[in-house]
């Protein structure tokens, strides 16, 4: 672990659910995330969130938040992360798998019923101080 990135992680909210996606060809393969990637130079978090989503899905978000902020080391990779969450409403669109070398499947969870495995970073999230918070924000 010779350098630590910046990862989105972006929570796209629609009717009480938000979308997750089945990792795929990175580390995490097969475990569920939201959709993300890495912060590049220069953008803010909230460009960063809107980029990665519709590069990703297709999907338009509005509204777009910071959410959390987890500190993931991937010991088994060697990889070091800082993990930035961000809160999204959807705007427009229909989820669609746009960059299949990512991610293998697209579905609508909610926090009672997450998928399994879930991806490093939620072990993380989910025994956070921010936990209540995204709870309360994904059923408005």
């Amino acid at each position: 672990m010779d350098q630590v990135r910046i990862g989105i992680g972006v929570f796209v909210i629609s009717g009480g659910m938000f979308l997750m996606g089945r990792r795929r060809n990175a580390h995490g393969a097969g475990s569920w995330s939201l959709p993300g990637g890495h912060l590049e130079a220069g953008e803010s978090f909230e460009e960063a969130a809107r980029r990665e989503v519709f590069e990703e899905t297709g999907l338009s978000v509005a509204n777009l938040r910071f959410a959390a902020v987890t500190n993931d080391r991937f010991e088994a990779d060697g990889k070091h992360y800082v993990t930035i969450w961000m809160l999204s409403d959807l705007a427009a669109g229909t989820p669609t798998v746009r960059e299949p070398d990512k991610f293998a499947d697209l579905g609508w969870f909610d926090l009672d019923n997450l998928p399994a495995p879930l991806f490093l970073p939620w072990t993380q999230l989910l025994a956070s101080e921010f936990l209540a918070a995204i709870k309360a924000a994904c059923r408005r």
